[in-house]
């Protein structure tokens, strides 16, 4: 047995989130939603409850900065990680901008959160598509992100583009 992976990408408020809400709740009546964004500053900390106002109460929802694995999810559970941006943040963040170190070890626990035999909707953003980053720092976290990107899109048996709220099935 191995995880099913459909990945979700697009570009900021494109409809990413509502979408993989929405595959998730048609492959199951109690998915679970893990989160993975810290909590910054309290604006940030309002777009995280906007995020959990929106799913109702059949919704199983976790928390989870960086080690995904670690949480206790069963089999064959629809789970939608939501976002790998923000997760690949916090690695980010944590290994002072070592884009190598962040990539390596984000990979490896994904690769490890896979084990669980699970059904996965992943959430991501294509920073690239957007305006070259003006510092060296957004340049490297550009970079991390499309590579992460593209390891992700490979592991998927589907991949959906976001275009201004509908999806555009790519694989």
């Amino acid at each position: 047995m191995r995880s099913e992976i459909v990945f979700v990408t697009g570009g900021q408020r494109s409809g990413k989130s509502s979408f993989a809400q929405e595959l998730a709740l048609k492959k199951s009546p109690q998915p679970m939603y893990l989160a993975t964004a810290r909590k910054w500053d309290e604006d940030f900390n309002s777009r995280i409850k906007r995020h959990q106002a929106d799913r109702g109460p059949e919704w199983i929802n976790e928390e989870k900065e960086k080690y995904i694995s670690e949480v206790d999810i069963p089999e064959n559970t629809v789970v939608v990680v939501d976002c790998v941006t923000l997760w690949l943040t916090n690695f980010f963040i944590d290994n002072n901008h070592d884009v190598e170190v962040s990539l390596e070890q984000a990979k490896k626990e994904f690769e490890k959160f896979l084990l669980k035999n699970i059904k996965v909707i992943i959430v991501s953003n294509e920073v690239g598509m957007s305006l070259h980053a003006q510092t060296e720092t957004g340049r490297k976290f550009t970079d991390l992100q499309g590579w992460m990107n593209q390891f992700l899109a490979k592991k998927a048996e589907e991949v959906y583009l976001m275009i201004s709220g509908i999806p555009q099935k790519i694989k």
